[in-house]
């Protein structure tokens, strides 16, 4: 197990709020890292570079405040060209970024350049070919992503995918993808996983970004409402039924795509995925109600903590 230094004492549970596209806002940040667990803010959902850094420097001056103590992540691009990473890079380093997330593409220039500035990074890995380019290029983590996520997702089993890069890497490994409330969390350290990352669960809560529509879709489906394509952006993801519906798309037929592409051409006028088509993971079976960061987080700790105080099988671990 490898959880990065000084990490364990400043976080009451080992838990990332994963950084989602159109979702998380630095409001969404903010009330994470009170609550006592990591917080991350994506790039992608500023306009420009300028808003970005504001971000930052908003949610810096908050934890100065609140006292917050867990880290700070950021999600940024690997296809950034080398001078804007190096700017993006100065400006987490100066906000107090620790922990820099790189989701698809090849991360080895955004691992090397974070390294020059004492920044981490986590890779995502859908599968095993994914979480070995990741280490080879020197990633400190693996986002382990399994069957059942939501904007990003895997198909491997999570008790096999978890385990598999634990015995390859022994760096930090964060098992994601339908993890939603404590008892998953518990789960993922017996696996072998050292956080847990969470990203479904926190969108129907009151600081995210997502439309009150979308909050309450999520609070109305279940995992039999999820329809698992990259029919949409290229990119395997589950997207919700209902919304691909409430735009004139069949879940069953989405219209074809150019493989080559990644664009949304393919699609009809004005149908654009995360803003009018909403993705979710499985962990959506478990969400019925919208709450503030803080009760859920609440909620994930008495789960975690009845889970680690389970009594084991007295044959074998007593």
């Amino acid at each position: 197990m490898s959880l990065p230094e000084h990490w364990a004492t400043r976080l009451r549970l080992p838990v990332i709020c994963a950084p989602m596209y159109r979702v998380t806002t630095p409001a969404l940040v903010m009330a994470a890292r009170r609550a006592g667990i990591v917080g991350a803010l994506p790039r992608g959902n500023a306009p420009d570079f300028d808003t970005f850094e504001q971000w930052l420097s908003e949610i810096a001056r908050d934890a100065e405040v609140a006292g917050a103590r867990p880290p700070l992540a950021a999600n940024l691009s690997t296809r950034l060209s080398p001078e804007d990473m190096e700017r993006h890079l100065v400006a987490c380093r100066r906000h107090g970024v620790e922990l820099i997330i790189s989701a698809t593409g090849d991360p080895t220039a955004l691992i090397q350049r974070a390294r020059d500035h004492g920044l981490r990074v986590f890779s995502d890995a859908i599968n095993l070919r994914f979480a070995d380019k990741a280490i080879a290029a020197g990633a400190q983590g693996v986002i382990a992503i399994g069957s059942g996520g939501g904007g990003h997702s895997g198909t491997i089993n999570h008790l096999t995918l978890v385990a598999a890069i634990r015995r390859r890497f022994d760096g930090t490994v964060v098992m994601a993808g339908a993890v939603s409330d404590g008892i998953a969390v518990r789960a993922a350290e017996v696996l072998g996983a050292d956080l847990a990352y969470m990203g479904t669960r926190f969108i129907a809560s009151h600081e995210s970004g997502a439309s009150e529509a979308y909050k309450q879709m999520l609070v109305d489906s279940t995992a039999s409402d999820l329809s698992y394509t990259a029919g949409l952006n290229g990119v395997h993801a589950n997207w919700l039924k209902p919304s691909l519906r409430q735009v004139g798309l069949d879940p069953e037929k989405l219209p074809p795509r150019d493989p080559a592409s990644r664009g949304y051409g393919h699609l009809p006028e004005g149908v654009i995925p995360w803003s009018n088509v909403w993705s979710a993971g499985q962990g959506v079976e478990q969400i019925d109600d919208v709450r503030s960061v803080a009760e859920l987080v609440d909620e994930i700790e008495r789960g975690y903590r009845a889970a680690c105080a389970r009594p084991v099988f007295p044959g074998q671990c007593g």
